[in-house]
């Protein structure tokens, strides 16, 4: 059912309100950038009246320090003049040269804190300009809006939380618009109708609800497809396989608009059991836990399926889409893998055992070339797994164990963390005589 993947453009937005809204059940953020700029106004006031304060207490001090002096020189000329010590005559010239001094002084005093007045004007809005925006600048670099002042262990178990209280299928597809069907043909649904008919009649009709559920899945009543599915499974008894129970978890996904459900989790996990590598259930899985707070678990899967490739998988599109804002939840500093834009794939088990059968010469330069252009495009661009296992396999046909141990090493630290892909070089290596 890989042809549903089409659907999965609204899921692009699966994992951005986690940023603009938080994923603790933190205050919306019109409300945090209100909070958060009234306080840092707040503060930036009170600076600017203590150090506004400050300034005009000390300007008084510094332009009035003279002029007492001069006062009190006057002062002593009229007790000099009362003790007969100096003449009126001379204690005149002496009073026009204190008040000449005064005058200056007075006028000095005014200009320096007229300038002093500019000058801490300007400090003060560069100050508040650098306050405001310099908070706001860092917190946008270091800071996460709408997480709550959560510890670790907090945040984890309060996700852990939310993933649990979360709501129901039903709960979800209730909420949901009701189905409304594109233009289809009146013959096709005529033959869509007559199927419901048909499987309603017969409730243990495997095929017919296979028939059903795809063709549900077409129209994009997907709610309809989950139903025919799960009557598929419950047809075919336990267990179900990986693929079906993968459709059906699908299936409940698309059905909650891109939401996954505790139902679709316990399909997914049941998948997982089956088939521990799912491309398709790990990516969902990853999408879980995104929905409900866990962005560096929901990285990691999601970056180990992008290393993982192939390309063309149908998860590729969609993580390359939404990975680089999960990213930055995560506390990651990323960058996406290029593209492998090569089709080329590397010798195959065939060719490996067509190779045997020529001549040494031929085998070799045969083997030496496939080889050499698998081992470029690894080494530049990346691959799956199964390109480096089918390397390390072909180094050791060519029985150049010192290169298949350097390729073996190296698949060793691309995909370590990921056991599956693990296991493939391992078996790879063992194959070369490289594994330790």
């Amino acid at each position: 059912m890989n042809g549903w993947w089409g659907n999965l453009a609204p899921f692009v937005a699966q994992v951005q309100p986690l940023a603009k809204t938080g994923a603790f059940g933190g205050v919306n953020m019109v409300t945090f950038w209100i909070i958060a700029g009234a306080m840092v106004l707040a503060v930036a006031g009170f600076l600017i009246r203590a150090v506004a304060q400050g300034t005009a207490a000390a300007l008084p001090a510094r332009g009035t320090s003279d002029l007492g002096v001069y006062r009190d020189q006057l002062a002593e000329v009229d007790r000099d003049v009362a003790r007969g010590v100096v003449p009126e005559a001379d204690a005149a010239q002496v009073r026009n040269e204190i008040s000449r001094r005064i005058l200056a002084a007075d006028e000095a005093a005014t200009l320096a804190g007229g300038r002093e007045s500019r000058t801490g004007r300007v400090v003060l809005i560069a100050f508040v300009i650098v306050a405001v925006f310099g908070s706001l600048a860092l917190y946008a670099r270091l800071g996460q809006p709408g997480y709550g002042d959560l510890a670790l262990a907090d945040r984890i178990a309060r996700a852990e939380e939310v993933r649990k209280e979360r709501p129901s299928q039903e709960e979800v597809e209730e909420s949901m618009p009701a189905f409304a069907p594109t233009a289809l043909s009146a013959q096709y649904v005529e033959l869509l109708t007559k199927l419901r008919d048909t499987v309603a009649e017969r409730p243990d009709d495997l095929q017919g609800h296979k028939l059903l559920a795809e063709n549900e899945a077409n129209i994009g009543n997907f709610a309809a497809a989950a139903r025919a599915q799960r009557e598929v499974m419950r047809i075919e008894g336990a267990p179900a396989s990986a693929q079906t129970m993968g459709d059906y978890a699908e299936l409940l996904i698309l059905a909650a608009g891109g939401y996954v459900s505790p139902q679709a989790e316990t399909a997914l996990r049941a998948v997982l059991a089956l088939d521990a590598e799912d491309g398709r259930a790990r990516y969902f899985l990853g999408l879980m836990m995104a929905q409900t707070g866990r962005p560096d678990v929901a990285f990691r899967l999601w970056d180990a399926l992008l290393r993982r490739g192939p390309e063309d998988a149908p998860w590729i599109v969609p993580i390359r889409a939404q990975i680089m804002p999960l990213a930055r939840l995560a506390g990651v500093d990323y960058a996406l893998p290029p593209v492998s834009t090569s089709p080329a794939k590397g010798p195959s088990t065939d060719d490996i055992a067509a190779a045997s059968e020529m001549t040494p010469a031929d085998r070799q330069e045969m083997i030496g070339a496939m080889v050499a252009g698998l081992s470029d495009r690894l080494a530049t661009e990346g691959g799956p797994v199964e390109d480096w296992a089918r390397l390390i396999t072909s180094l050791g046909v060519l029985k150049d164990a010192a290169q298949a141990r350097a390729v073996f090493d190296n698949a060793m630290a691309v995909f370590a963390g990921d056991e599956g892909a693990l296991d493939k070089i391992r078996a790879a290596g063992s194959q070369a005589g490289v594994a330790e």
